[in-house]
This record gives C-alpha cells, structure tokens and sequence, in this order.
C-alpha cells in the first residue's frame, strides 16, 4: 500500500499563487472594455445642419492653439489670406470653400466639417478639432460621421454640431446671395427640401447637396452620441488647420 503525503503549501507560496491569480484576472479586465467603459465614453448631443458661405469662425489667428487657420476662399473658390475679412461682413471677401463639405468614405463612414457648441468648453477648445458622431435615428442606424469642427455657432445649444451640408440653410446670414449669382439655397432654415433641387445649386456644391439625400437618407437633425477623435489627415488636408494643444 502506497501512502501519499500532501504537502501544505507555505505562506509565501500561497502568497505567490493569489498575486499569479490577481494578476491574470486584471489582464483580462483590462482586455475585455465592459459596454458600460465603452458607453462613458461617448457623449450626447443633437445636430442640425447649414452652409451660410460665411468665413469660418475658426479662420482667424489666436482662435485656437494651431498651426494656422481654417483656410479661406474668394467668390471664384481661390484661397486668400487669414486676414481677408469674411465675406459676411460689409467689405468682406472671404468665403467657405467649396470642398469643406461632406463625403462619404464607406457606406457606414462619412467625413466633413460642422460648428459646434459644446458644453463647458469654448471655441479655443473645439476649433480644429475632430469628433466622431454616432447617429441615433432608426435610418442611419449603424452610420457614423467624424467631422472636424471649423465653425462656432453662437447661437447653438450645448453638445450641439451643425453640420456644414451645401444647401443646407443660411441661418441668421446671406454670404451665400452675396458669394454666388442667383443662389437657390432653399428656406434659410432648413435649406432645399428635395434632391432635384441640388441641380439648382452651383456646380461646386451639387455633390455636397446630393450627399444629405443619398448617404444621409435626408433624416432631418437627428440626435446623436459623440466623442473627440484624432483627425483623419485627408481633413486637416483640406483646411490646413491642425492642434498643436489639446
């Protein structure tokens, strides 16, 4: 007959085995993001939508910490100077160019620009920065937008993107009637109220248009979930402006 002695582990083994044990389960806490981690992430918030013509609000040096400005363009689309006074003004000449528009990148994914009003923050904390909004309405469902901020809207709520779709509505402003001869943009608020009528719109703005209708299913202000997020290259491309500062 064979007798087996068990050997009772010593403290510092047991001690060994609990920080062996402890260590394990943290990794895999931290591997595993639990939906409430993921969800506290994000942010609520609401959209609307417009394109006023206007000189970016984020155009002007000392708005933000940044390598320069939101690039500006003339009534024929060419780049001026930071300096340029917006075309909303009096004497002003510069306008939103064409291209900071919306586009699609995939058939979930979209990129363009928007003002934003966000709460506790000011315009030198949002300007040239990017967020990615997550659409809560029942047709864009799975749909998402990273959109770099370029505008401040004074007169928005808190959490609140204005997303910059040609066609969209001047709001409070006309710098489109004065950037474009014969502009048909629409209601002032709201802008066109059907697809055939971004064939209205001059011709660097169709495609800008005809996005709200195609890939955004023309939904009106849907609200949304949003959080900061670098911004993809091919934006600050486009306006030239990037953080040098949170």
């Amino acid at each position: 007959m064979t007798t087996t002695i068990v050997t009772k582990p010593t403290i510092q083994q047991t001690m060994q085995i609990n920080k062996t044990a402890f260590y394990i389960c943290l990794c895999l806490l931290l591997a595993t993001k639990s939906p409430l981690t993921e969800a506290s992430e994000w942010s609520q918030g609401t959209t609307t939508r417009y394109w006023d013509c206007c000189k970016p609000s984020c155009g002007w040096w000392g708005k933000a910490p940044f390598t320069q400005p939101v690039i500006s363009c003339n009534i024929n689309g060419n780049p001026v100077s930071y300096h340029t006074p917006s075309g909303c003004e009096e004497k002003g000449w510069a306008f939103t160019c064409s291209n900071q528009r919306p586009f699609i990148v995939s058939k979930n994914l979209s990129y363009g620009f928007a003002a934003a009003n966000i709460g506790g923050m000011t315009e030198r904390d949002w300007c040239c920065k990017c967020y990615r909004l997550k659409f809560q309405d029942p047709k864009l469902l799975d749909k998402e937008m990273i959109v770099q901020v370029t505008n401040t809207g004074y007169d928005l709520s808190g959490n609140q993107f204005d997303i910059a779709i040609p066609g969209g509505g001047q709001g409070i402003f006309k710098g489109c009637t004065k950037q474009y001869k014969n502009y048909t943009g629409g209601n002032d608020y709201g802008g066109v109220s059907k697809v055939q009528d971004c064939a209205r719109l001059p011709k660097h703005l169709k495609q800008g248009c005809l996005w709200r209708f195609q890939w955004f299913m023309n939904v009106d202000n849907p609200r949304i979930l949003f959080k900061e997020v670098p911004c993809p290259p091919i934006l600050t491309a486009i306006t030239k402006c990037k953080r040098t500062r949170p």
